[in-house]
């Protein structure tokens, strides 16, 4: 006789894997779109970001927007990878341009977006007792430099943490190197990320083909957040390696069965 616990652990497996196919998802689409390794030299969230903009709604990764729906500051909700992650303590959020693909970053990128002391009430970033560095700033590509990509990343700030010289004060929209500034103010791993495109006129440069995402292609289990316990208190970068969507449909997992199937099979273990 199976007891309670189990039999509610094995209900509970395919939402739990479905879960871990959105982080799968979203490590893919950062490799996909280059921003690893272009902006960041490894992905591997502990936690879901949702960006929601008024009037469009909560974004899908790499969504084109327009320079006018992504005027105004989003909301934006955080939410555990898995039962492990427990999203206490302080928080940085940056929003960076991180240019189209295939641009050059060697000089750096723009900050949109930077507020340190974040933190993270009823799963909403809440800035109330943080302090903004940037304010939000709209997207504002030059016309016809292609869709540049607006990258909105939360950092773990632990108690160590100190803002570099030259951005400890309230300024603009500027040119910095978002990976020196995670160095030298000590922040810790990496949370979440989300990101999606703004362009203003036609492309007049060449700019790199990518693959779609095929999220159908992807095996829930295939990514395992690093990062576990209390993530505000984590520092530290996180390790290279995203989730390669190298496996098919072909493969079955516990997601790829209907729910009829997988509680009959619980009915049967309940009889026996």
């Amino acid at each position: 006789m199976f007891s309670l616990t189990v039999l509610v652990s094995l209900a509970l497996l395919p939402f739990t894997l479905a879960q871990s196919t959105d982080v799968a998802a979203i490590e893919v689409h950062f490799k996909q779109s280059l921003i690893v390794p272009q902006l960041l030299a490894s992905f591997e969230p502990s936690a879901l970001l949702a960006v929601n903009f008024a009037g469009v709604g909560d974004i899908t990764p790499g969504q084109a927007l327009t320079k006018e729906q992504s005027a105004p500051k989003p909301t934006v909700t955080v939410t555990a990878a898995n039962s492990t992650v427990q999203l206490d303590g302080k928080f940085t959020i940056f929003m960076v341009d991180a240019d189209i693909v295939g641009g050059d970053l060697s000089k750096g990128e723009n900050h949109h977006w930077l507020v340190n002391g974040v933190q993270i009430t009823d799963g909403k970033v809440s800035d109330a007792d943080a302090t903004s560095i940037v304010n939000y700033a709209g997207p504002g590509p030059a016309t016809g430099s292609g869709p540049h990509r607006y990258v909105i990343i939360l950092y773990a700030q632990p108690d160590s943490f100190a803002a570099p010289v030259g951005l400890t004060e309230p300024t603009g929209v500027g040119l910095f190197t978002l990976n020196a500034y995670i160095k030298d103010s000590g922040l810790g791993a990496l949370v979440a990320a989300n990101y999606f495109t703004v362009e203003d006129g036609t492309a007049t440069v060449s700019i790199p083909a990518t693959s779609a995402v095929v999220s159908s292609t992807l095996v829930a289990a295939s990514s395992t957040p690093t990062t576990s316990g209390k993530v505000g208190a984590a520092t530290g970068t996180t390790s290279a390696g995203a989730a390669s969507p190298t496996k098919t449909n072909s493969a079955t997992t516990l997601t790829s069965l209907p729910l009829g199937v997988l509680f009959a099979g619980l009915a049967v273990m309940i009889a026996a």
